[in-house]
């Protein structure tokens, strides 16, 4: 079973592409700001693209009540995305703080588009520490009840 990452927030991560994009090519100080945070940005979104957003997919499908046995095929995405969590966690203090030297340097440039940018982006993270990230994972969780499948971590032991 193909588990897809919901539609508005591949638009959003599309949308936040092109905005670090633009910011990259602006050149100067605000460029170079950019540039390093894209550097650390790229193999988090694409880590994100792989095992914490697909698992999203099946919210709707769960909160209807409906399961099938292809939904186990997700487990292994949770499984790794909780496996991973603490990493991810790390990788988004890293970006944050790329953000924050973006933004110092948007605002001594007076870059007004970046600097709001710097705060969506960071706002972001937080949305995904917060809701998604939780989520994906209570996905894994209840597929895993409603499946009556042992957790990885009781399978090993």
């Amino acid at each position: 079973m193909k588990f897809t990452t919901p539609q508005p927030l591949q638009r959003e991560h599309e949308a936040l592409h092109e905005r670090l994009r633009k910011a990259t090519q602006a050149g100067g100080e605000v460029g170079q700001a950019a540039q390093a945070l894209a550097r650390l940005m790229h193999p988090h979104f694409v880590k994100e693209d792989q095992i914490a957003l697909p698992p999203l997919g099946l919210l709707v499908a769960l909160s209807r009540g409906e399961d099938s046995d292809e939904m186990v095929e997700v487990l292994e995405l949770t499984d790794r995305l909780e496996a991973e969590l603490p990493q991810m966690l790390e990788e988004h203090r890293s970006i944050v703080d790329a953000l924050n030297k973006l933004r110092e340097a948007a605002e001594r440039a007076g870059s007004s588009d970046v600097v709001a940018f710097s705060e969506a982006l960071v706002e972001h993270a937080q949305t995904e520490e917060a809701v998604m990230y939780p989520a994906a994972i209570l996905v894994g969780q209840v597929v895993r009840q409603r499946l009556g499948r042992q957790p990885a971590r009781q399978a090993k032991e």
